[in-house]
């Protein structure tokens, strides 16, 4: 046991800390172009249904296969599941499960942050916008302004900035600025959405904002498909962090009897509420008064097209739409922080190398694998982002996904009831034998499983495993960056898998060996 690992400070700083990694850009920025390019009402009946299905299940795993890790002194995916794998296999095999997982959580924690920090970075560079009035020429359509702002090489500065502003916040910790900031974001957000419900239809009557409502609370069941499902599954893993090792992280730093059953249901519904309340109550009406339907669909930039037409209606929008976008900023922060942690701690634990030391390494790897990111829309001169897209893709359909059922099908197959035990330990509430066997080991699995079949197929029957993909057959001078973002995901992947299991021998080395020690 580790009995040296640091503990949070107090519930309410743990709860809003992991809000604050939950909570961010993929409710404001992802959740809406997807919904939005899936159906809009349609898509929240799979999304509703995976969050049952899969995020509540999940999200207890992680939990306590964080917290069972932090007892050996483990913050990092490795080691954690490898523990969990020897309870069930020889530790031959558990290395190999053990290094899998590190390998996915590495690679997500790497290029998830390789755009999400881009996306920070528009949301500063937004915030002086509001300030300076850049998008407030209404002669320019605020997709144009968006286009030319992220093709101006400039913009690179608020990328960096905020990569210096993580860097320090890592160095610091993130309890603090966790508590004073989710609880502003939240109530800045309701403001939002109060003025969307009030736009009327200020460019077409048939575009109002109440249509737009209208577009993501009343489904059309003919837009119902297997599509909008996998979509639905792999916003489920990115909104709630699944998948990505930075759950386990956190609470790996918990007592070992902290209540995680109470913090799994607080983190849900504090993200679910911003998400589904806020980012679809928001964004997607707003959109719609601006874009109409056909408009919002597709658009990786629609909360940046959208967001500034309502801060060009009002008065001093200006003030409120810096003040919107810096929480965004913020937002983003407390999401990209889990991340960057997670690496920091993989250098602690794993190399010996101090945290500042770490912070400084973590902060040039994100300088290099950012660069494309940024590059492709200056070098290109479109507002396309392949490769920010070809990267999302198989991290939110595969890789977050892929990491999620590994959990499950260990949890659930392997430690059994020695995992329902360690789950409800210290649990104000438990949960119970029958929702575990159901869920752990029956729909969870199964579901995961399914929608990664479907969604397998589908992409091939698109054409998207081509080497030309079907979406840029078309645009021959984009190919290369949908290449050079599979290169990246496969070249991180194997790093990971090396350092991984490089990781798990050296602390583990006699028993995966089968050496016997004497005192």
């Amino acid at each position: 046991m580790d009995e040296s690992r640091g503990n949070w400070g107090s519930k309410v700083g743990l709860i809003l800390a992991m809000a604050g990694n939950a909570v961010g850009l993929g409710n404001f920025w992802r959740f809406p172009y997807v919904a939005a390019s899936n159906g809009g009402g349609a898509f929240m009946i799979p999304y509703f249904f995976a969050l049952i299905v899969i995020g509540m299940p999940l999200m207890m795993v992680e939990w306590s296969i964080g917290r069972y890790g932090g007892k050996y002194g483990h913050g990092t995916m490795g080691p954690i599941m490898y523990l969990q794998a020897k309870q069930a296999m020889t530790p031959k095999k558990a290395i190999i499960v053990g290094s899998l997982s590190g390998m996915i959580a590495f690679g997500v924690t790497i290029l998830v942050n390789s755009y999400y920090n881009q996306l920070i970075g528009w949301s500063l560079g937004y915030g002086f916008n509001s300030l300076t009035g850049g998008y407030m020429d209404s002669s320019i359509s605020t997709g144009e302004f968006f286009a030319s702002y992220i093709q101006n090489p400039s913009n690179l500065i608020f990328w960096i900035i905020s990569l210096l502003v993580l860097a320090f916040a890592v160095m610091k910790g993130i309890e603090s600025w966790a508590k004073i900031m989710m609880p502003v974001l939240y109530a800045f957000g309701i403001i939002l959405c109060v003025r969307s419900l009030t736009l009327g239809a200020p460019v077409n009557p048939d575009w109002s904002s109440l249509k737009g409502l209208n577009f993501i609370w009343n489904p059309d069941f003919s837009q119902l498909s297997w599509g909008s499902a996998i979509a639905a599954s792999g916003q489920i893993f990115f909104t709630l962090s699944l998948g990505m090792g930075i759950i386990q992280n956190y609470a790996s730093y918990l007592k070992p009897d902290e209540d995680i059953i109470t913090a799994s249901v607080a983190t849900i519904s504090l993200n679910e509420f911003a998400e589904v309340i806020l980012g679809g109550t928001a964004v997607i009406p707003i959109a719609y008064a601006f874009l109409g339907e056909e408009g919002i669909k597709g658009s990786i930039g629609l909360a940046y097209m959208a967001l500034p037409n309502v801060f060009r209606t009002m008065t001093g929008g200006g003030i409120f739409g810096a003040v919107w976008f810096l929480l965004l900023f913020f937002a983003g922060i407390t999401s990209a922080i889990a991340m960057y942690n997670y690496l920091v701690a993989l250098l602690e634990e794993d190399a010996g190398i101090n945290r500042k030391k770490g912070a400084w390494i973590v902060f040039f790897g994100y300088i290099i694998v950012g660069l494309p990111v940024a590059l492709e829309p200056i070098l290109t001169k479109t507002a396309e982002l392949i490769y920010f897209m070809e990267v999302d893709n198989w991290i939110g359909n595969y890789l977050l996904i892929v990491l999620g059922l590994i959990e499950i099908v260990i949890i659930g197959w392997c430690v059994k009831d020695r995992a329902l035990e360690e789950m409800n330990k210290g649990g104000l509430w438990k949960v119970p034998k029958w929702y575990f066997r159901l869920f752990h080991q029956f729909l969870t699995p199964i579901t995961i499983i399914t929608f990664l079949i479907f969604f397998t197929l589908d992409y091939a029957k698109a054409g998207n495993f081509n080497l030309i993909p079907s979406y840029v057959a078309n645009m021959p001078n984009l190919v290369i960056w949908v290449n050079l973002g599979r290169i990246a995901v496969i070249g991180v992947l194997i790093v990971g898998y090396i350092q991984s299991y490089k990781a798990i021998k050296n602390k583990y080395k006699y028993e995966i060996d089968g050496i016997v020690e004497f005192s």
